[in-house]
């Protein structure tokens, strides 16, 4: 193998340093009760990115996101699917600390976490990102449209594509249904990735522009 280049190790070293700051980061309430930050998991240098909204009780101990059921869901998920384990793709979430109880990030966790994951974006530099649940879709995507209205397409976000899914803990609660759902929205996230990294063999899904949203809105209804 050989050594990485002068590049690599710029992104490598701005990586950690980014780690340092948030895993020492005062800037809103949540850090008062965390036990850990959990900054993410995974290969830095991953095509494929999972989003997912906040850690939860188990997070907060180990420091790694999705290690609960859900996890363990996703993991399997993603080697069925995708051929993939969580080592070869990056998991993160939109705020680093547990909000209590399990509740929604308020506004001003999540404005004081945004740039830590948009930092991690940028280093990282996907191809694909794939957010997890409701929230972080709403959130990424600047809609109010629900997660079962905005998955089953791909959109342009942010030169890369994003493929909303459904979260797994949704997908435990919500049996052979939404798991169809999942594995659907996991296959056309791994085609993307394929095609764009150079297999001519791959049929690309077609990534829609975010504009198109707009078309949801008006059937959206109460799954906002």
């Amino acid at each position: 193998m050989s050594p990485p280049d002068s590049q690599t190790q710029s992104a490598d070293s701005a990586f950690e340093e980014l780690r340092a700051a948030a895993e020492s980061c005062t800037s809103c309430g949540l850090c008062e009760q965390r036990t850990q930050v959990v900054f993410g998991s995974g290969d830095p240098h991953a095509d494929l990115m999972f989003i997912g909204e906040g850690p939860g009780a188990e997070e907060d101990r180990t420091g790694l996101p999705f290690v609960g059921r859900s996890g363990k869901l996703l993991d399997r998920l993603m080697g069925e699917e995708m051929g993939l384990t969580r080592d070869s793709v990056y998991i993160a979430n939109v705020v680093k600390c547990r909000p209590p109880a399990n509740r929604d990030p308020r506004p001003e966790e999540i404005a004081a976490c945004r740039p830590h994951l948009e930092r991690q974006l940028e280093l990282i530099d996907p191809k694909v990102v794939v957010t997890l649940g409701n929230f972080s879709s709403k959130l990424l995507m600047d809609t109010r449209i629900g997660i079962t209205k905005l998955r089953g397409r791909a959109y342009a976000w942010s030169g890369r594509a994003l493929v909303p899914t459904l979260h797994p803990a949704a997908v435990l609660r919500g049996g052979g249904d939404a798991m169809a759902m999942v594995r659907a929205d996991l296959v056309r996230a791994q085609m993307i990735v394929n095609r764009s990294t150079g297999d001519p063999s791959e049929t690309e899904p077609a990534v829609v522009d975010l504009t198109e949203l707009s078309e949801l809105a008006d059937v959206a209804g109460a799954n906002r």
